[in-house]
C-alpha cells in the first residue's frame, strides 16, 4: 500500500468514527494528516527541482539524506528552518567557536551545516535514537566533513560537563529532556558556555521560565519566539498555490517552543 493509499483508508475510517470531525481537535488532526500528505509530495517536487540539497540560508549546498528522522524535511532543504536561529549562529561561528555540542542532532542539520560553515570548528553530535546516529554520520559522509563531526548516543548531565565550557556552544532539541539535562549544578561547565536550547512548552509546561530562572546568574538569556517565514522561494514554487507556498516552510510544530539563547556574563 503507498502512502497515499494509507492516508486516504485512514480519513475514510476516521469519517466512520466518534467524535465526529466536526470537533477543532478531530478536525486540526485529520488537517495535520492531510497536510503531512501534501507536504511529502512537494518534498519530491524539489528534489527533481534541485536534488537532496540545501537551496539557501546558512548552510546552503549542504547535502541531504533521504529523510529527516525527526520533523519537517521540506523547510530544511529550502532553508527556512528555524530561520530565527541564523543571526545567532551566524554570530557565534563568527566570534570563534571551539566546539559545538549539539544533543538531539537527529540526522545532522546543524551538525554538519555548522561544520560545513567553518571548517575548524569541532563537532559533538549527541542523539539516543540509532537510525539518526547513522543518518548522521552518512550526511557528514557526504559533506566530507566526517573527521570534524564525532558521534555518540544518549547524554547524561554529569558527561555533558566534560564537553561544556567557553567558547563552546551547548545546542539542545530533545523534546522535553532539557528540563533535566541542563543542569549547571550538575554540569557547572555550562556557566561557561554558549546555549541555545528549544524549550518544549508544549510538553512541559513552564520549562522555559525555569531554564530562564535557572540560568539567568550566569547568562543574559533572550526568548525567541517563532516567526513568520520571510524567504525567496524558487520560482516553481512561486508559481503554485499558497497553500503549498506555506506548507513549503511548515515546520510541523504542534504548540509553542520557543528558544532560549543564553550568552554567559562573563
Amino acid at each position: 500500500m503507498t502512502y497515499a493509499e494509507k492516508v486516504v483508508q485512514w480519513l475514510r475510517e476516521r469519517l466512520d468514527r466518534d467524535p465526529p470531525l466536526s470537533q477543532p481537535r478531530e478536525l486540526n488532526l485529520a488537517l495535520r494528516v492531510v497536510a503531512l500528505w501534501r507536504a511529502s509530495l512537494i518534498v519530491q517536487g524539489f528534489v527533481q527541482h534541485h536534488g537532496r540539497r540545501v537551496l539557501q540560508g546558512p548552510f546552503a549546498g549542504m547535502a541531504y539524506v533521504e529523510g529527516a528522522t525527526e520533523g519537517a524535511l521540506l523547510p530544511r532543504l529550502i532553508g527556512s528552518y528555524e530561520s530565527e536561529l541564523h543571526p545567532h549562529l551566524l554570530g557565534l561561528v563568527a566570534e570563534g567557536l571551539e566546539a559545538v555540542v549539539d544533543v538531539g542532532c537527529a540526522e545532522g542539520y546543524y551538525a554538519v551545516g555548522l561544520a560545513r560553515l567553518s571548517p575548524g570548528l569541532k563537532i559533538y553530535a549527541f542523539d539516543s535514537d540509532p537510525k539518526a546516529r547513522a543518518a548522521c554520520a552518512q550526511m557528514a559522509q557526504l559533506n566530507g566533513v566526517a573527521d570534524q563531526v564525532e558521534i555518540a548516543g544518549a547524554l547524561t548531565p554529569q558527561a555533558l560537563d566534560a564537553y561544556a565550557g567557553p567558547r563552546r556552544l551547548v545546542l539542545v532539541d530533545i523534546e522535553g529532556a532539557e528540563d533535566e539535562l541542563l543542569d549547571p549544578g550538575l554540569a557547572p561547565g555550562l556557566r561557561a558556555s554558549h546555549i541555545i536550547v528549544e524549550a518544549h512548552e508544549v510538553y512541559r509546561p513552564g520549562v522555559a521560565g525555569r531554564l530562564t530562572e535557572r540560568f539567568s546568574a550566569t547568562h543574559h538569556v533572550e526568548r525567541v519566539e517563532l516567526g513568520s517565514k520571510v524567504i525567496d522561494l524558487p520560482d516553481w514554487l512561486k508559481a503554485s498555490n499558497h497553500l503549498d507556498q506555506l506548507l513549503a516552510v511548515w515546520e510541523w510544530r504542534v504548540g509553542p517552543t520557543p528558544w532560549l539563547v543564553m550568552r554567559p556574563r562573563a
